[in-house]
């Protein structure tokens, strides 16, 4: 057993699940913000961050040079707050959020369980977090230090729990337009389970025009050369039907691609999506699904079920161009960021979508 595998057993598995992420988070920022600590422990876990833009593994994808294919979830890190300290760990990159235009609390507590006996994580959090504008100040400050511009940061956006499914685009709108200066791509969430009605909307008569205003709000903010890449990101429980017709709308409005997939409703355990390796084939489909239909072109990002470097190589096979994982980093601690990626990096010329050996 490891020594974090003992500190899970004894320590975090007697709190509270929200209690826990809080506390392992605010050790995670406070590190990172401490340089000389920050640069040792990257240097001991994750060398490859520091190789710039030819290391051995890294992806060129979204305009940007990833310094490894395996990154993190939105969702771990609502507010932006850590991005730093994530990337020490040797998150090969960093999505932030979901946020808000403005601040909510989420929903009550308790709102996150474990699932010990799939390894999973169930959550009906719903999208509480500091909002756009103070997300934007922290970003503002991140990226104003070299270190904090090499680092590559998705953002997350999503719309307010009070904000009417008619007025949603207006919501996106803000989230993109105040964000993508700070992005390397921003993410249109519609596939949560935690906001009332907000899956409804990735039908694409619904989608189409959230979109579209994401789209002009963020080439608002951005000109030439800064145009900050979208995505969108689905559900596992669209039918293959849906998961082709959000592909195609992809296509025809030009967007950079699609983050595949977010949590599960299908299961019986309790309130909330669950994450966590049972959504690992349904992911790979997704995938795969995507991939065949829009070419070689868009990216897609592969997340969900992550455990270990074969789920990675296994998305890539798919067709991701670069993964994601965040419920595992619960159960399989500090270290398990640098152990994918390593490995991943040990394979340098084979991690590309479709060529992984």
């Amino acid at each position: 057993m490891t020594p974090y595998a003992l500190f899970f057993r004894t320590v975090f598995r007697r709190m509270d699940p929200e209690r826990a992420h809080e506390l392992a988070f605010r050790a995670i920022e406070v590190v990172g913000r401490l340089p000389v600590v920050r640069d040792v422990v990257q240097g001991a876990l994750a060398p490859y961050l520091g190789r710039g833009t030819g290391g051995p593994g890294s992806v060129d994808v979204l305009g940007r040079t990833v310094p490894a294919p395996f990154g993190l979830a939105g969702g771990f890190d609502k507010n932006a707050r850590a991005v730093r300290g994530l990337t020490m760990l040797g998150f090969g990159f960093v999505e932030v959020g979901t946020v808000t235009p403005r601040p909510q609390p989420g929903n009550e507590a308790p709102r996150m369980w474990r699932e010990l006996d799939v390894a999973g994580v169930r959550n009906r959090m719903g999208f509480n977090n500091d909002g756009a504008v103070e997300m934007a100040e922290r970003l503002r400050a991140l990226r104003s230090t070299p270190a904090g511009r090499a680092a590559v940061v998705g953002v997350n956006i999503g719309k307010n729990k009070d904000t009417s499914a008619a007025d949603a685009a207006r919501d996106y709108a803000t989230g993109a337009r105040l964000l993508a200066p700070y992005a390397d791509y921003l993410v249109v969430n519609v596939s949560s389970p935690n906001t009332p009605g907000l899956r409804d909307l990735q039908t694409t008569a619904e989608l189409r025009p959230i979109l579209t205003a994401a789209r002009e709000a963020a080439d608002s903010a951005t000109s030439g050369d800064d145009r900050t890449p979208l995505l969108v990101k689905i559900a596992p429980d669209l039918a293959d039907d849906d998961v082709d017709a959000v592909a195609d709308l992809v296509a025809e409005l030009g967007l950079d691609g699609v983050v595949a997939v977010n949590t599960t409703i299908d299961h019986e355990r309790g309130p909330g999506g669950l994450s966590g390796p049972v959504l690992l084939p349904r992911g790979l489909e997704v995938v795969a699904r995507l991939r065949g239909r829009l070419g070689p072109v868009p990216v897609i990002i592969g997340v969900g079920g992550v455990a270990d470097a074969d789920d990675v190589r296994a998305y890539l096979r798919a067709g991701a161009d670069l993964v994601q994982g965040y419920t595992s980093f619960v159960y399989r601690g500090p270290l398990w960021p640098s152990s994918i990626n390593r490995a991943l990096t040990r394979s340098a010329g084979s991690v590309s979508a479709g060529t992984v050996a």
